[in-house]
């Protein structure tokens, strides 16, 4: 949608002006509070000879800490200077600032150091060793900002986000809160979403989905065992989204399934649901 501004000479001019003006003052703010976030890549020990990479920004006051979980095969392979080596489009991956402006610490997490090689978090994520070294990064998290830690997964990201949130209780260092976007509903070779024993859960859930996810394993008509399983958790709620584009692949990042042409909105939404809980 493009907008047009029609400028009229005369007493107009000066309206214009200042506008022009206060635009270019707010850019100035955004810019300096974007340039106040932190990024730093982190290393910490987990298991014995393992270590759990993530890319980590922070703005100075956290009212909230989120790590975020990609889909796919997981292995970001990031690099000392905070690169990606594959899913730098994915949609969690690629809205890290956007949680980060929000007031939200974030932990873009990578397979750990002895999956660095495919098949990655592929058969990894409902493991003992996965919540291990989750936990870690949740204390980590808690030491750097004492503020809640949630988990947030995307596509295959929910099955660790999920599996974790059901392995680590609160009280023995698990997250405070989950969000699962892009779910997956169905699973022929494993265990999806719904099938976990979600109904033990005592945090609050957000989930969100497109109404138009073509991914056959996520399609939103597969939604209801899942909110069944929540509806016992303290606070559930699914945010259906609407709108955006889809190209390629159903099951990629730039199509329904991730959000494409959304990102501000949705993102916008699981924050402000984040910091209100």
């Amino acid at each position: 949608m493009k907008t047009a501004l029609y400028a009229h000479h005369g007493r107009h001019s000066g309206f214009l002006q200042g506008l022009a003006a206060c635009v270019f003052a707010l850019g100035l703010a955004c810019q300096g509070a974007l340039a106040q976030t932190t990024q730093k890549v982190v290393d910490i020990p987990t298991r014995p000879g393992v270590t759990q990479r993530f890319v980590y920004i922070a703005p100075p006051q956290p009212k909230a800490s989120v790590i975020l979980f990609a889909g796919g095969h997981g292995g970001l392979q990031i690099s000392g200077d905070g690169g990606f080596t594959w899913g730098k489009g994915n949609f969690l991956v690629r809205t890290r600032q956007l949680f980060a402006d929000a007031g939200l610490a974030v932990a873009v997490i990578d397979a750990p150091s002895d999956r660095q090689s495919p098949p990655h978090l592929s058969g990894f994520r409902q493991t003992r060793e996965h919540a291990a070294d989750v936990a870690a990064v949740i204390a980590w998290l808690k030491q750097q900002a004492p503020v809640p830690v949630w988990l947030a997964g995307t596509s295959r990201g929910t099955q660790s986000a999920a599996y974790l949130a059901t392995e680590l209780p609160v009280a023995q260092g698990g997250p405070d809160g989950l969000v699962l976007t892009a779910s997956i509903l169905t699973d022929p070779n494993g265990r999806a979403v719904p099938k976990m024993p979600l109904e033990t859960l005592r945090i609050p859930v957000l989930v969100v989905h497109h109404e138009l996810d073509a991914c056959r394993v996520c399609r939103f008509s597969d939604m209801p065992p899942l909110m069944d399983k929540l509806a016992k958790t303290p606070k559930a709620e699914l945010l259906t989204v609407t709108g955006g584009q889809s190209t390629g692949d159903p099951c990629e990042a730039m199509a329904y399934h991730g959000f494409n042409g959304l990102e501000p909105e949705v993102v916008g939404k699981i924050s402000r649901w984040i910091l209100a809980r």
